[in-house]
């Protein structure tokens, strides 16, 4: 270049673009070798499409229903006559001596005392399942359920814990097991995202969108959040007088100009922007046809207790069924408000009602049209929270129960599993595992093999190192699988 005045007016952009045998061709072949960086071109991406796992899978969908707060499993399904016959008596010492709880000062105070609950429990099914009298509807399907029992995480705060479930880690950055998913095996769907994010209940789940969020996976990966009602999602809209012609032609032309700077750069988010673009004019029309549930019969309508236009779990429910059945990978259900300390708002009693009566018929109507429709067998429903209750009381204003990161009971149906079957035992009164405790760890790597993923293979190297959603641990629970 002869002209010092051109010269000035080059950019560090420039440089490294146009530099053939420079530091930005290093950069991008050193990312091409650690296969950060997928493709060149929307076309050629192997993000967008459905892809083969690492062997043939029992599910092809995932549908998580997510109780925000951490469900008591003692007023639910681990039925403890000990814990009755003892409650109000104090917890032994070898029980909790050392252990750390989210709230210690109301252990401190005074010697922990047991708490039994108020509820009827009974067996349920050929399967002979203990179920409370709160869900009476799910009581009439477990049989197609495996409940686990013994469910154990790390961490006993919420969004922390929340985080750990959802990513298997701590840390804020990590990729959600949904992203995992979509990133391992790709979706079906053309014309909607292939990981789906539904929330139900007073307010959002603690943490937020971290819960769903992509990490340092590209961001076509990350949850979508769309609303059961108005508008799916906000801006999604054409602006009113943008005739369609006129929008698609700008779509092209920033497509055009997206395409250059890619191949001049390698930039795989430059690859997402493009298709996002495309796949948010897909979903001009697909998604209020979607959310539009008004089409259902008025059986199914009964059988979910849904109402349209009324967001509601119900409603999300039936809109879970209805991605699902469009080819979208993993969808995300959150329904909040299953903290129950005892103050008020959170207590065992009326408020604990209340949440179940949310959830019961839409989960055993979830279960029950999915098997009606042929969806079951390849569709992994999840159920449960970030963490299980204590066995002693805690006294606020009423007694409620602590955080309890020990046990938890979560359930899951289809897609591969055991029907019928519960795995794990607690001890007598239902503190701590004491056949098959299942690590939060070792249900991702279930969750991960059901659809047909090896989980110390689906890998992505960052920053030096391979990351997995188990991290360095986990195992699949083969007594989970059909």
């Amino acid at each position: 270049m002869n002209d010092p005045l051109a010269l000035l007016q080059r950019t560090r952009r420039h440089f490294f673009r146009e530099c053939g045998v420079g530091l930005g061709t290093v950069a991008l072949a050193s990312l091409l070798g650690e296969g950060q960086v997928r493709a060149l071109s929307p076309s050629r991406d192997e993000r967008f499409g459905s892809k083969p796992g690492h062997f043939p899978a029992k599910a092809k969908s995932v549908i998580y229903l997510f109780m925000a707060g951490g469900p008591s499993q003692l007023e639910l399904f681990d039925y403890k006559p000990s814990l009755q016959r003892y409650s109000g008596q104090p917890i032994p010492d070898s029980f909790v001596k050392g252990r750390r709880f989210a709230f210690m000062d109301s252990f401190t105070k005074e010697i922990p005392k047991l708490l039994g609950t108020t509820r009827r429990f009974a067996r349920h099914g050929q399967s002979g399942t203990w179920v409370s009298e709160l869900l009476p509807n799910f009581a009439r399907v477990v049989d197609q359920v495996a409940m686990i029992n013994t469910v154990a995480t790390d961490v006993f705060n919420h969004a922390p814990a929340k985080l750990f479930v959802n990513t298997g880690s701590t840390q804020f950055g990590r990729p959600s097991m949904g992203s995992w998913v979509t990133y391992g095996i790709g979706s079906e769907s053309r014309d909607l995202p292939g990981f789906v994010v539904l929330q139900s209940g007073p307010r959002g789940p603690r943490g937020g969108a971290v819960n769903w969020g992509s990490g340092f996976l590209p961001s076509s990966y990350q949850g979508v959040p769309l609303r059961s009602g108005g508008e799916p999602i906000l801006n999604l809209s054409t602006p009113p007088g943008i005739a369609p012609g006129r929008q698609r032609r700008a779509l092209e032309t920033i497509g055009e100009l997206n395409r250059e700077h890619l191949d001049a750069t390698g930039d795989p988010e430059i690859a997402t922007r493009i298709a996002s673009y495309e796949i948010a004019y897909r979903m001009q029309t697909s998604a209020p046809e979607l959310i539009d549930v008004g089409g259902e019969t008025a059986e199914t309508l009964k059988l979910y207790g849904a109402v349209p236009g009324v967001p509601s779990f119900a409603n999300n429910c039936l809109l879970a069924r209805r991605l699902v059945e469009r080819g979208v990978r993993f969808v995300q259900l959150y329904h909040t408000e299953w903290d129950h300390h005892g103050t008020p708002g959170q207590t065992l009693t009326g408020d604990l009602e209340k949440v179940c009566r949310d959830i019961d018929q839409p989960c055993a109507a979830l279960l029950a049209d999915l098997k009606q429709r042929g969806l079951l067998d390849d569709t992994l429903v999840i159920w449960g929270g970030e963490f299980g209750r204590t066995p002693m009381g805690e006294i606020r204003e009423h007694i409620g129960r602590n955080h309890h990161i020990d046990t938890a009971t979560m359930w899951m149906a289809g897609g591969g599993v055991k029907p019928g079957i519960t795995l794990g035992a607690t001890d007598e009164f239902g503190f701590a595992p004491v056949e098959d405790r299942v690590h939060i760890h070792d249900l991702q790597a279930t969750v991960l093999h059901l659809l047909g993923l090896e989980h110390t293979k689906l890998t992505y190297r960052f920053q030096g190192r391979d990351f997995r959603l188990t991290d360095v641990a986990g195992k699949v629970v083969d007594k989970l699988l059909a």
